[in-house]
């Protein structure tokens, strides 16, 4: 342990002046000094910092803990905001049915699709499930979608992304598009079901403990449309949780970008995604999905909706989702959206109110953060140099769009930027200006309650990792080193990291 602490002064120190460096044009001179003070990263290990347990600010909540904690309304909603909340999860929960049909509110699933509903794939607001990880019996997965992607061969295709550097545009399959759909409407041959194999991959670890990974490779069965295209690369990505989102989407801009520029030890980068606003075709700061290429719940949510369900939203107006050309039959079904409800299968209107529910699903009060071995698993937690990128927290807008969540002081762990992963978990699949091998920093808030809301749950995402342990061992590129420090650590240190990171 005596590398980590020797680079323990100099990390803190660096991440201590990060949000200082911000120039952020909501705050008050008195304000930004406040939030200067307030989001330093510690020193003092001895005791829990002042609001720790209050990791979504104001709208934390302190009920049961049981698999509804992740399905809860922030605490700080108004009274109008609860009832937008609950008819966006009525929404979020109900299942889609195809068209034509009696019900005319909810027809318009597919043609092709992965899922009737946003919470097949998030189960309870929490992670999606994996089946077959540990058997032989393998099940379609609705909640493991496979991005499927291209290499455009022209020259032509490739395009400066704006910091002097270009990528190869990617297309999406010309027959499957851009995600395998293993359900189809009756009448329709689905896609194609996915069947993984796993290599086990032994990491031995200090102490004499062995730990052994699981890595996936992935196929394709019963295709319904023929062969794909041989340039075609698989990426599978399991559906995330849902708690924090609209706290997230109101982290300013300048404190994630201050944390691109800022030096950092071990070769840690981290840039920004930006990404094209459907809404306005501006170009904005990517924050959600697997590789930040979503720039608002409302993007996420909308290009859900038509990905995995195939029904048409404002910002992806076509009632055939991720149908091709190649694929006639699908697109000669019949649509079900309703000329008196609006030129969309999901109007607008319910979209706001899918939109104010992801937004507003709160996050648990943190639990045990005194106790002395979690506070001693985040004194290491902080020493690796995990918080390079694990960026603890942030004061977010006093202008957020929603008043709720304006000037919350949180504590997602993350910076919300893309990092260089390593070729462990490359899927060598370029999504707009991120490479095969970046990935963003996943928050880590609400993870110590992920099998508490889903005991399926895995971690990662592709859901590789069965543990935390195996999460943080997959961690390469940028986080390698920290990543050895975890396997120089003793066993009782290790136990205490994954306590300190079960308290979350």
């Amino acid at each position: 342990m005596q590398e980590i602490r020797l680079v323990a002064g100099v990390m803190l120190a660096l991440a201590a002046t990060a949000s200082g460096a911000t120039p952020r044009g909501d705050l008050s001179e008195a304000d930004r000094q406040r939030v200067q003070a307030i989001t330093q990263a510690t020193t003092d290990f001895s005791k829990a910092e002042s609001f720790e347990t209050m990791q979504g600010g104001a709208g934390t909540v302190d009920k049961l803990i049981n698999a509804d904690i992740f399905s809860q309304p922030a605490a700080n909603l108004s009274f109008e905001g609860r009832q937008e909340f609950l008819v966006g999860n009525g929404l979020f929960r109900k299942d889609w049915v195809s068209s034509p049909s009696s019900t005319q509110a909810s027809d318009g699933l597919g043609p092709l699709f992965n899922a009737r509903s946003c919470q097949a794939c998030h189960v309870k607001d929490g992670r999606g499930s994996l089946p077959g990880l540990d058997t032989a019996e393998q099940t379609d997965s609705v909640a493991l979608l496979m991005r499927l992607s291209r290499p455009a061969q022209v020259q032509a295709a490739r395009k400066d992304i704006g910091d002097g550097s270009e990528v190869a545009e990617w297309l999406p399959d010309p027959v499957y598009g851009s995600q395998l759909q293993p359900f189809a409407v009756p009448g329709l041959p689905a896609e194609g079901q996915v069947r993984i194999t796993y290599t086990e991959v032994p990491v031995e670890l200090n102490g004499g403990e062995t730990v052994v990974l699981l890595k996936p490779d992935y196929q394709v069965e019963n295709l319904g449309y023929g062969p794909m295209h041989p340039d075609t690369v698989m990426s599978a990505r399991l559906a995330p949780p849902m708690v924090g989102l609209g706290l997230l989407e109101a982290i300013h801009e300048d404190d994630i970008l201050a944390h691109a520029e800022r030096d950092k030890p071990d070769g840690v980068k981290g840039r920004p995604h930006w990404v094209k606003s459907l809404a306005t075709g501006e170009t904005v700061l990517g924050r959600f999905d697997w590789k930040a290429s979503r720039p608002d719940v409302l993007h996420q949510s909308s290009a859900a909706f038509s990905g995995d369900m195939g029904l048409s939203t404002p910002l992806f107006p076509s009632h055939y989702g991720d149908c091709t050309e190649n694929q006639p039959d699908c697109l000669k079904l019949p649509h079900g959206a309703q000329p008196h409800l609006g030129e969309h299968e999901v109007p607008e209107r319910l979209m706001d109110f899918v939109t104010i529910y992801s937004q507003n699903l709160a996050l648990p009060k943190r639990r045990d953060v005194d106790d002395a071995q979690v506070l001693a698993g985040k004194k290491l937690f902080y020493e690796s140099q995990c918080i390079a990128c694990h960026v603890p927290k942030y004061v977010t807008r006093r202008d957020a769009e929603r008043e709720e969540h304006r000037f919350q002081l949180i504590w997602p762990y993350t910076d919300l930027l893309l990092h260089d992963m390593g070729p462990g978990l490359a899927d060598e699949q370029v999504e707009g200006q991120a490479k095969g091998n970046e990935w963003r920093t996943a928050p880590l808030w609400g993870i110590g309650l992920t099998k508490t809301v889903n005991p399926a749950a895995t971690w990662l995402h592709d859901g590789r990792a069965r543990t935390l342990l195996e999460a943080v061992l997959w961690h390469g590129g940028e986080a390698q080193a920290a990543r050895d420090r975890v396997v120089a650590m003793t066993p009782e240190e290790r136990a205490d990291l994954i306590r300190f990171l079960e308290s979350l």
